[in-house]
């Protein structure tokens, strides 16, 4: 199993970025696929979810009305469209798939896990 996060980069305070995560070797129709992030010094932090069933999002306090999740079955991939990026927002965004689960928000329902990628917004 991979999943291969892309997308992230050096912006400035407001720009915007999309992430990509490409999932190989599962069924990623029957997987709900998460975002989090870590930046340097602190826990980890649920970014936003996507159901495999419905396509229901959850998303983390901190990005709710600027982030959104999608995903798009045929292609294995989901995306995460970050709008009004704060260097608060500086991390690395790692993306996550969890078998058929709803407690998406939990990193302990998730069983695999890519590599991440560097989001780095400066004010």
């Amino acid at each position: 199993v991979q999943l291969q996060a892309s997308g992230g980069g050096l912006v400035q305070t407001g720009d915007s970025l999309r992430l990509s995560c490409t999932v190989s070797g599962l069924t990623f129709g029957s997987y709900t696929m998460g975002w989090f992030r870590q930046a340097p010094g602190k826990e980890r932090e649920f970014v936003s979810s996507i159901r495999w069933s419905d396509s229901s999002t959850v998303y983390g306090d901190s990005v709710k009305g600027r982030f959104t999740i999608s995903r798009d079955n045929a292609r294995n991939t989901v995306y995460l469209q970050m709008n009004a990026l704060k260097p608060e927002d500086t991390a690395r965004y790692c993306c996550a798939a969890a078998f058929r689960t709803f407690n998406a928000y939990q990193a302990s329902a998730y069983r695999y896990w890519g590599q991440g990628t560097l989001v780095t917004v400066s004010s």
